[in-house]
C-alpha cells in the first residue's frame, strides 16, 4: 500500500490557516493552481472537500475541523525532528509570557505553572491579564502571548488547543439551609442566587433549563468574578450555582466554609481550550510554554 505523500499534511495545514488557496500559495512559495492541484490530492486522499467555497473565501468541512488539531500536531513533530538541535535554553531564558484567562484557571492552576517555570525557565515571568469584555485583536497584534478559556469563535487563523472540560457544583456557606434536605430544581430556586458575568448580566444558560422546567430564579448578586463571588458566600444564604470543579481544592486549601453540591438540572459541561495566533507556532519558548500547559492541566 502507498502511503500518502507527507508534504500534503504541510499543505493541508497551511490551506487551513489561511482559508484561501491563493494564500497557502504564497506560502508554499507556489502559483495558485499549483496549489489548486494540491488541494485537489489531499481531498483524494482523505475522501472530503476538505474546504468548500464560502463567500470570498473557503470554509472547512466538518472532517477538516475534526483533522486540524491531528494535523497540527504530526507537523509540529515532523518540525521538531529537524530543530531539535536548536531547542531554546530554558535555564537562561529571559521572557514574559502574557496570558489572559479568568480567574478560575489562575486560582486552579497558576501555582503549578508557577512552579513549572522556576524549575525549568527561572529566569521567565508569567503575566496573567483579565478577559476583555469582548473579542478583539490581542493576538494578531501580539499583545498577549495566550488566550485561554471557555470555546468560542476563533477567527480562521487563531490555533486552538483543548486542555480539558470542566463540569459545575453548587456552592453555599456550609450551615445553609439549604443543605437541610435533597437538593431539587425547586428548593434550588427557593434562594438567592449569585451570578457571576464580566458583562454584568444576571441571566444564562441555566435560567433556559429552570424555565423548561417552569422555574425562574432569582438573582441578587452580579459579580465580575469567581473569587469575589467566593467571599459574598461566607456571610449570606446567597447560592453560588455554578462553581468550576477545579476551583474546590483550592477552597479547601484556604479552609474557607464553604460545601459544594451536585447541580439538580442537568448543565452541560464547558471546554476550556489555549488559543495563539500561527506565528508563535515555531517559537521553541512558545511552545514549550503550550505543552507545559496542557500536560499541568492534564494532570490535576
Amino acid at each position: 500500500m502507498q502511503l500518502p505523500d507527507l508534504n500534503l499534511l504541510v499543505a493541508l495545514d497551511i490551506l487551513l490557516e489561511e482559508g484561501s488557496v491563493v494564500g497557502a500559495a504564497r506560502r508554499m512559495n507556489l502559483s495558485a493552481p499549483a496549489m489548486s492541484r494540491t488541494l485537489t490530492r489531499i481531498r483524494e486522499a482523505i475522501g472530503d472537500p476538505v474546504l468548500v467555497r464560502s463567500g470570498r473565501g473557503l470554509t472547512p468541512t466538518p472532517r477538516a475541523l475534526e483533522l486540524r488539531e491531528q494535523v497540527r500536531g504530526v507537523v509540529e513533530q515532523a518540525h521538531a525532528v529537524f530543530t531539535s538541535g536548536r531547542e531554546v535554553d530554558l535555564a537562561t531564558l529571559q521572557r514574559t509570557f502574557s496570558l489572559r484567562a479568568n480567574d478560575v484557571f489562575v486560582g486552579a492552576y497558576s501555582g503549578q505553572l508557577l512552579e513549572q517555570l522556576r524549575r525549568h525557565a527561572p529566569r521567565t515571568v508569567l503575566r496573567f491579564v483579565p478577559e476583555g469584555d469582548t473579542d478583539d485583536d490581542a493576538l494578531r497584534e501580539g499583545r498577549i502571548d495566550l488566550n485561554i478559556g471557555s470555546t468560542r469563535h476563533f477567527g480562521a487563523d487563531i490555533k486552538v488547543q483543548t486542555l480539558f472540560s470542566t463540569a459545575f457544583v453548587g456552592l453555599a456557606r456550609e450551615a445553609h439551609p439549604i443543605f437541610a434536605d435533597d437538593i431539587d430544581p425547586s428548593r434550588f430556586v427557593a434562594f438567592d442566587h449569585i451570578s457571576v458575568s464580566r458583562r454584568g448580566r444576571a441571566q444564562g444558560p441555566i435560567d433556559a433549563l429552570l424555565a423548561e422546567r417552569g422555574l425562574s430564579r432569582h438573582v441578587a448578586l452580579v459579580t465580575a468574578n469567581f473569587h469575589s463571588a467566593i467571599f459574598a458566600l461566607a456571610g449570606s444564604d446567597l447560592i453560588l450555582p455554578l462553581m468550576p470543579r477545579p476551583m474546590l481544592d483550592n477552597l479547601g486549601r484556604l479552609g474557607l466554609r464553604l460545601r459544594a453540591f451536585d447541580l439538580p438540572i442537568p448543565l452541560e459541561p464547558v471546554t476550556v481550550v489555549q488559543a495563539w495566533h500561527p506565528r508563535l507556532d515555531h517559537d521553541h519558548a512558545h511552545r514549550w510554554l503550550r505543552r507545559m500547559i496542557k500536560q499541568t492541566c492534564e494532570g490535576l
